[in-house]
């Protein structure tokens, strides 16, 4: 990455200022204070689109767990470090890459290679410690600063506060290297992916700005291996796609068919099509989770364990409604009035393990000066669990059921297979939801919404596409009719829900429901009501009356 100098396709390079490049390896006395903001008008920098676009600036500190491991054991920067995690390098230092040493090397092919090398094992717990001070001078400079993991971190481009992209970017550099982190690269861009692959182009103390609408031009010269999923990338290189320029060119339709869900992911992100945003959707505060200890917890394992199970309603609760959580915020609260609080973001979606982990690492980077009384869970960014999900059951990821549907879809078209789910409405038939698999449903009305008028639970679970015509008579075997105040004419005895049924006697019933909808719209419209009938059997329909028409809706099974 160091000696890669070549100008990639929409990528302004600037340089910035001298002194960023000379590193300070301790930190100063007193923290260094943030600029001042350029004075004068402040959108000669920014094109029309930039400004009503978000970017995205992501900042990486490669090899962040050697950083943090030689800092922990006291090594010299030119030591050959080598962190292994399961009998495998994790990461190495550039003194071990340059005898050999790479990343995904068994721990004795890469002794092999560096006899010098020094293994540690990986901890998680430094890594997130040790980036601590990283975030907090990023804080200091723009809030609102989101954990990738250890080592990479994204925000919002201040780039009006500073008078542009590349400024912001240069005096970050240079408030990061006065911390005394000098190995720095930052990238700019429309989405999160793209902001990452710049940074990693990036030379040392400096940044790759890639202009606005240009993600997909610069995404296409990179190496596949760039995707970073080492099964799916064996089988590109295998078949001669080289670059994400070749994968882009492959048939969405034929991505999904062939590589699975995990594939036509990887293709969206090659594409810079569905690239994730650093702000999400606002979600319902009942999302969120939040655990108290009576008396406060001192240390953090006791911690973590008593949060475990709020973890667990937190996924569940957001599982039920057909979600699941890309970005979560993590406050801790202290018996003396301390709090400290935390983004977190996740490549896919927090399960409880993943959000424990976070509360550890949380913990052990930026431990509570007193006792823990509250934990807190609050979701920041969500997506449809339509999109992000691997199986049609169960949690186990199932790539024959996701390769059949795709099949299904290339067979009979994109829209011919639906998943379904529910929404808001008043109507059995308007809390339907059907979307083509695979991708997000739209324009989604509320289920927590009051909706007045709407059936209450339980819901019919056979709704009919078109109401079917039916007959109800009353015990002397005549039609009964509504009348205009919302009456019958009789009490039902016999009913026959659909046209080709039988009559059958009424086991028990209730109703009239007025409804009464867009009244101000069609002032002349007949009265409805609705009904649910029993019948013999145990079968329950719901049905409709209008003046002397009778329709079944619904089916209780």
């Amino acid at each position: 990455m160091k000696g890669h100098q070549q100008t990639l396709p929409g990528i302004r390079r600037h340089n910035a200022p001298e002194q960023v490049r000379t590193p300070r390896p301790k930190l100063p006395e007193q923290p260094t204070k943030v600029p001042e903001p350029v004075e004068g008008p402040r959108s000669l920098s920014l094109s029309k689109g930039q400004e009503r676009t978000t970017r995205v600036m992501a900042v990486w500190c490669p090899d962040w767990p050697v950083i943090a491991a030689m800092e922990a054991e006291n090594l010299p920067p030119h030591a050959a470090v080598a962190v292994v995690a399961k009998g495998e390098v994790f990461a190495c230092s550039s003194t071990a890459r340059t005898e050999g040493v790479r990343r995904g090397m068994r721990k004795r092919d890469a002794a092999a290679r560096c006899p010098e090398l020094i293994i540690i094992d990986h901890n998680p717990d430094l890594d997130s410690r040790a980036f601590e001070p990283v975030l907090s001078a990023i804080e200091e400079f723009s809030p609102g600063v989101e954990v990738i993991r250890p080592g990479l971190c994204a925000l919002t481009v201040p780039s009006r506060y500073y008078g542009g992209e590349a400024e912001a970017a240069a005096l970050l550099a240079e408030k990061l290297v006065s911390a005394g982190i000098w190995d720095l690269r930052i990238g700019i861009a429309d989405e999160l992916f793209t902001a990452e692959q710049a940074a990693r182009l990036a030379v040392v103390q400096d940044h790759q700005i890639i202009e606005t609408g240009r993600s997909a031009a610069f995404l296409a010269g990179l190496p596949i291996g760039v995707l970073a999923e080492d099964n799916l990338v064996g089988l590109l290189l295998r078949m001669g796609i080289n670059t994400l320029g070749d994968f882009v060119r492959l048939p969405a339709k034929d991505v999904l068919t062939r590589f699975g869900h995990a594939g036509a992911r990887a293709h969206r992100l090659a594409g810079a099509r569905t690239g994730r945003k650093l702000s999400g959707r606002s979600v319902p505060p009942e999302h969120q989770q939040q655990v108290s200890f009576a008396p406060g917890l001192e240390t953090i394992e006791p911690i973590a364990f008593s949060s475990r199970q709020t973890a667990d309603r937190f996924v569940a609760g957001l599982a039920r409604n057909g979600l699941v959580c890309t970005a979560i915020r993590i406050e801790v609260d202290t018996e003396n009035g301390w709090h400290h609080e935390r983004r977190w973001a996740h490549p896919r979606w927090f399960d409880s393990s993943d959000i424990i982990d976070r509360l550890r690492w949380q913990l052990q980077a930026d431990p509570a000066p007193d006792p823990v009384v509250q934990i807190r869970l609050l979701p920041d960014q969500c997506e449809s669990v339509g999109t992000q999900s691997e199986g049609l059951w169960g949690s186990a990821p199932d790539e024959k059921i996701q390769r059949g549907i795709a099949r299904v879809q290339g067979m009979i078209g994109f829209d011919g297979v639906l998943a379904a789910g529910i929404q808001g409405g008043r109507e059995p038939a308007d809390r339907e939801l059907l979307t083509p698999w695979g991708e997000q449903p739209t324009s989604v009305r509320p289920t927590g919404l009051p909706w007045p008028g709407s059936l209450p639970p339980p819901a019919p679970t056979r709704v009919f596409e078109q109401p079917l015509p039916a007959v109800v008579l009353d015990l002397e075997g005549q039609p009964i009719k509504l009348t205009d105040r919302g009456g019958i004419s009789g009490e039902p005895g016999r009913f026959r829900p659909t046209k080709d049924g039988d009559f059958v006697p009424v086991e028990a019933w209730v109703g009239p429901w007025p409804i009464d909808e867009r009244w101000w719209e069609e002032p002349d419209s007949p009265l409805r009501a609705r009904f649910q009938i029993v019948a013999p059997d145990g079968s329950a329909w719901l049905l409709v009356a209008t003046g002397s028409s009778w329709f079944t809706e619904a089916r209780y099974d």
